[in-house]
Parts: structure tokens; sequence; C-alpha cells
């Protein structure tokens, strides 16, 4: 029997993190749910901890991540972000493709803001030999799958993008057909043009050599050297 830890990681996720987390509360079959806040200055924390176990650790999704995974006790993990709401329809396809064999997987997408260049945007990552798999569609994995491949990398962005590249080499990766919904407001307030041409162009980079680290500036990602005691 599956049982299915979700691990959220935050950062001044006030505004969201109510939704996100009550939407999860609607399936039975979520075993528990684990915040982890790499240090909010916001009501996060106490929004979060009415739906969830809330941890606190060093700044850094990746980080934040590993770290939700180290105290979860279920047989598999599901990591979402804060801003995307994951519907109890979805969960049970996870669960019920973990329990048929596969050790991994991600949901379709969608936006939560209507625009045909965000729906196209969302239909790309839908074809076969793209797939590319962001955070923000939802990642599952068994436990074993992801000790295997030794979790997150220490990166400040595209660890998503190397854990489902590792759990697919390793694996039994599933593109499932369910669809998850994802917040636009980094489309909203960098406008859906600029934003898609800085994301492609962190990506090229990304696959032609580039270490994350030397591209998170750019995306305005927090410094893994501000840490929570």
């Amino acid at each position: 029997m599956v049982t299915l830890s979700v691990i959220i990681p935050t950062l001044n996720e006030a505004a969201v993190i109510d939704s996100t987390l009550r939407t999860l509360r609607r399936s039975d079959l979520v075993h528990e749910v684990i915040v982890v806040d790499g240090g909010s200055s916001d009501a996060t924390t106490e929004i979060a901890a009415r739906h969830a176990t809330v941890h606190h650790g060093s700044r850094g999704r990746a980080r934040q991540m590993n770290a939700g995974a180290e105290v979860a006790t279920g047989s598999a993990y599901l990591f979402l972000h804060a801003d995307t709401l994951c519907p109890p329809s979805a969960i049970t396809a996870a669960v019920s493709a973990l329990e048929r064999g596969a050790t991994s997987g991600t949901f379709q997408l969608q936006f939560d803001m209507p625009s045909p260049m965000l729906r196209f945007y969302a239909a790309c990552t839908r074809i076969p030999w793209i797939r590319i798999c962001f955070g923000d569609r939802g990642l599952f994995c068994t436990r074993d799958a992801f000790e295997q491949v030794a979790g997150f990398p220490d990166w400040l962005i595209f660890e998503d993008l190397e854990l489902a590249r590792r759990l697919h080499e390793a694996g039994s990766f599933h593109f499932l057909d369910e669809v998850v919904t994802t917040s636009a407001r980094r489309f909203r307030s960098t406008g859906i043009v600029r934003q898609q041409m800085l994301n492609l162009r962190l990506w090229l980079q990304y696959i032609t050599g580039t270490h994350p680290d030397t591209l998170a500036d750019l995306y305005e990602y927090p410094s893994p050297s501000e840490h929570v005691e």
C-alpha cells in the first residue's frame, strides 16, 4: 500500500498556501502534508500550521524539499509548489500509478490565468518529445527512487529538472493525464512574453552547460547564504 507524503517548500507564501493545503486535504489518500519554510516574514507558517506539519530549514527550495523528505514517513513523496493546486483526482492517479509499478511521475499543467500564450506553453509540456518537467507540475516518486538518485541537487534553480531527469533514467517515470493548476503570478508581474523569453534563455544556458547557481540571479532566487537558524 502506498502512503503519500506531500512536501511543500515555502517562503512568504501567505497569499496562496491556504488554498493549496485545503485542496490537498480534500483527498483521503494523502498520508501527511509537510511544509518546510525557509524563513517567511509573513503569516505563511501560521496559516500552514492549520493544515500541515511545519518544519523550518535553510532557505533554498532544493534544501527545503530534501529536508522535508528526511522527516517524511510515507512510502512515496509528492513535491509540490506552494502555489500549485493538486486536486483529489490527481492524488488518486499518482497513488494508482505507484501501486501499478511506477517509480516516479508528474501531472499535466495549466495556469490560473486565461491566456492563449500560457495555454500554448502548457500544451507544449504535454508533447512526448519535449516533456520538460518543472516542479510547478508536481513531482511524485517512491521513497526508494528518491534515495536512489540522492534527492534534489543543492542548486538554486533547475533542481526540479535535474531530479526529474535522474528519476526518468533510474526507473519508470509516468506522465499522467490529470491536471494541476499553478499560479501565473510571475507572468502577471513580469509580463508573459518577457517571462517566457527569460525562461527560454535560462533553459538554453542550462542545457548547454551553465551551472544553475550562475543563472539564479537572473531568476531572482534567494541566495543559499541566507540561512534560517
